[in-house]
């Protein structure tokens, strides 16, 4: 079977042996970069690679690209290829915040057009309640060969997004907190608001009390109020730098609003050039 959106833990935990699945290792934390990786070396799942947000999910920055740019995808296919991801490969990402990094390497894998990719429902809190094995081992990884190919229809770029200004095609949801899209208590990007027209829907709703995705039927309920008619594939989804606006685009997925799409330069980009236009309020 094929998981191309979330997986279980006890599903997960069937496969620790199985060579065609490999589990990636996402943690993260933005005021502290080298968090995640002292974490995964205290403890990870068994055979987990670790993956860093801004070394193996990011590009060079350039001041115009945001805080996240995506690498180039030749460059992401090797890294996948080093870490023994072929293109048969199920590969699975977990992290400890309820998803948020590992649904960018779950959409940066579907932007290479490698859809046998999953989010670990519930992450590393749900694999430690469910007292599932733990190891500070490195594993043994045998090199593979990824052959990508690139999905340029997956993603956006800020000119579609000022044209849309002009002539509205697309509904822009931003997956900041809500006090963030207003243009208050900025203190991740040097200019606050949001894009002129777009909508919010922090990600964080997308979670149960347990941090587990809410169920399809749940999600779909509450994005198709967000969404206000828009057809999924008239969504265009931003967030600070491209990260946590793929949870939102992965639990759309979940609830079966398929075809979304990314702007990964997403706020950050936006404001580093300053002649594009700013709103700050519930406008």
């Amino acid at each position: 079977m094929t998981h191309t959106k979330l997986v279980a833990t006890e599903q997960t935990a069937a496969h620790l042996d199985d060579p065609q699945w490999v589990i990636c290792d996402c943690r993260h934390d933005l005021a502290n970069h080298s968090a995640g990786y002292k974490a995964y070396r205290a403890g990870h799942i068994p055979g987990a690679r670790f993956l860093h947000l801004d070394v193996d999910l990011s590009g060079p920055k350039t001041g115009l690209t945001g805080r996240h740019p995506l690498p180039h995808p030749a460059t992401f296919c090797l890294r996948l290829g080093a870490l023994g991801i072929s293109n048969n490969t199920q590969v699975v990402a977990y992290d400890e915040t309820g998803g948020v990094y590992a649904s960018r390497l779950w959409w940066m894998l579907r932007w290479v057009g490698h859809h046998k990719a999953a989010v670990l429902d519930g992450g590393w809190q749900a694999w430690l309640k469910a007292k599932l094995p733990v190891t500070v081992e490195q594993p043994e990884i045998e090199p593979a060969s990824f052959s990508g190919k690139l999905q340029p229809q997956v993603a956006v770029d800020s000119a579609l997004l000022l044209a849309n200004l002009q002539n509205p095609k697309a509904l822009v949801l931003d997956a900041r907190s809500d006090d963030r899209y207003r243009g208050e208590n900025e203190t991740l990007d040097p200019v606050a608001g949001h894009i002129p027209g777009a909508a919010n829907r922090f990600f964080k709703l997308n979670l149960d009390a347990d941090g587990r995705f809410k169920s399809a039927t749940a999600l779909k309920t509450e994005f198709s109020k967000t969404l206000d008619g828009h057809a999924p594939e008239a969504i265009v989804h931003q967030c600070g730098s491209g990260v946590t606006a793929c949870h939102n685009l992965l639990a759309m997925e979940v609830a079966g609003l398929s075809g979304s799409r990314l702007y990964p330069g997403s706020w950050s980009e936006w404001v580093s050039d300053r002649r594009r236009p700013v709103a700050r309020g519930d406008a």
